[in-house]
């Protein structure tokens, strides 16, 4: 789950659903959440928590440099996870009715209309503030528990996904190096926000969840579809950073050069760094679109093959969250 949270494209609600453990964990979250503390539900929530948390902190560093300096390789293969959580989605669904093609159809307008919106958003938008990194979380931990929606994605096309991921990093290193003013900095600055954003957007999600898998079932399975499509939207892989020049404006702060000729935001002082550089189209040459599609390939086969493993265990969700019991 925590390998999957910090791809965007897979859902760490699919790979729970795969592995088998998927219900177990949302009715796990709804007890504590309801501050009901059954043995079983505690082991639940440590074994996965723990596990997840381990590997977004060793991992988050290798993952922003993936997506930073070979960003149209990893695009290509978030397409390729993300579509390949849809037969995931789909069986679930069984048999869709009237309402889950509405709600296939407000998901994907929803989810596209985000990924537009973001792909509009120029890099002056203030992508690190306290405020913002709170909601990123509630957004990122909203999705990071449902079958087939990234959390990771989410994060993506908000402009927070690299920031977190950046500042995790940072946070790891600062730690190893026992530098304290960097870990209040980043703990204050991102880490507790965004904390206090998942711990608050996982327990309204997963009671949520369970309220409209019992009470309508087919439309909510409908928009978890639609979120999935509509979030290749905003995946165009063939995108690059373009350095910015002194005088552009990012972050609400006007770039300049140094005396070491490093270009700075004027009013903090801090180096800009490849990670805040905004981005551009670029046209493909016929060996990136050869391998974008094999990447995308790759992807779809994966998640299938993750999915796969789980097949013979426990996959539906109504079945266990149509009781809160259970």
């Amino acid at each position: 789950m925590g390998l999957a949270n910090l791809v965007p494209g897979i859902s760490g609600g699919t790979m729970l659903l795969a592995a088998g453990i998927y219900p177990r964990f949302i009715n796990a979250i709804g007890e504590v959440t309801t501050l009901r503390f059954r043995r079983e539900s505690m082991i639940t929530l440590a074994t996965v928590v723990v596990a997840a948390i381990l590997a977004i902190a060793l991992l988050a560093g290798p993952v922003k440099d993936l997506v930073v300096y070979h960003r149209w390789i990893m695009y290509s293969l978030f397409i390729g996870l993300t579509l390949g959580g849809v037969p995931v989605v789909w069986r679930l669904i069984n048999q869709p009715t009237a309402a889950t093609w509405l709600g296939v159809l407000v998901g994907f307008a929803g989810m596209a209309a985000l990924a537009i919106a973001q792909s509009e958003a120029t890099g002056a938008t203030q992508n690190d503030g306290f405020l913002f990194m709170l909601l990123a979380g509630v957004a990122g931990a909203s999705a990071m528990i449902l079958p087939g929606v990234s959390g990771g994605y989410l994060l993506l096309v908000l402009g927070a996904y690299v920031p977190i991921l950046a500042a995790i990093s940072s946070f790891v290193d600062a730690l190893k190096a026992v530098d304290t003013a960097t870990l209040l900095a980043v703990g204050f600055g991102t880490i507790l926000p965004v904390g206090l954003g998942v711990v608050l957007g996982i327990a309204a999600v997963s009671n949520l969840l369970r309220f409209l898998l019992r009470r309508y079932e087919k439309a909510t399975l409908g928009v978890l579809l639609g979120l999935l499509l509509g979030a290749v939207v905003g995946l165009y892989p063939f995108v690059e950073p373009v350095a910015p020049n002194p005088g552009d404006i990012l972050k609400n702060q006007t770039l300049i050069v140094d005396d070491n000729n490093t270009l700075i935001y004027e009013q903090t002082g801090k180096a800009v760094e490849p990670e805040d550089y905004p981005t551009a189209t670029f046209q493909p040459s016929y060996t990136q679109l050869t391998g974008s599609l094999t990447l995308i390939t790759l992807g779809i086969g994966l998640t299938l093959l993750v999915d796969r493993i789980g097949r013979d265990k426990p996959s539906s969700t109504t079945e266990h969250t149509k009781d809160p019991e259970a």
